[in-house]
């Protein structure tokens, strides 16, 4: 087991692992949001980013590692939020999240085993499997916490990104630069 200064205990070799990431791809609903849609009685869509996230988000570029997005549905709300973070490798309606994945991995010449995935649902699980990195947020499908290498403590739309930033950040050793922090 390693120790995280913020997390806790984290099993040695998924400690490993995150010292090796150069990419995060997440998901969106339950991952980057709460899971939840609101709709208008126009038709207008609602979601909620959690700006901690955000941040982690930012600290990981700060570090030069890439994120990206890769997600089931389109949504103008994701388009510009993830512009607004900077986030350029965005794949929406995506009925098999695999064949991004591999454009990624291509696009940015990278092994599967520099890649963490973050999801919460069965639609995740190839992807997660895939990669040197499975992650699963705290309230996803019991079939995605059971294949998880890591089970974040944070709930989807409630931190869990920015928990998955700070411990690759912290595995690698530059939490506190990646965060503009000078302690």
């Amino acid at each position: 087991m390693e120790q995280s200064e913020l997390y806790g205990p984290i099993a040695s070799n998924v400690w490993h692992q995150l010292s090796q990431i150069k990419l995060l791809i997440c998901d969106v609903d339950g991952v980057l949001s709460d899971g939840l849609i609101y709709l208008g009685n126009q038709g207008e869509e609602f979601k909620t980013f959690n700006t901690k996230d955000g941040f982690g988000i930012k600290a990981l570029q700060n570090a030069g590692i890439v994120v990206a997005v890769i997600t089931g549905r389109e949504s103008r709300i994701v388009t510009e939020r993830m512009a607004s973070l900077g986030v350029s490798h965005v794949f929406q309606a995506q009925a098999d999240k695999r064949i991004s994945f591999n454009q990624l991995l291509s696009e940015l010449n990278l092994s599967p085993a520099q890649v963490a995935y973050i999801g919460d649902d069965v639609v995740d699980l190839p992807v997660m499997a895939l990669c040197g990195l499975g992650v699963a947020v705290n309230d996803a499908h019991p079939l995605v916490r059971k294949r998880a290498d890591y089970i974040t403590q944070l709930k989807g739309g409630r931190g869990c990104v920015r928990e998955v930033c700070d411990l690759i950040l912290e595995a690698q050793g530059v939490l506190e630069q990646a965060q503009g922090m000078s302690i």
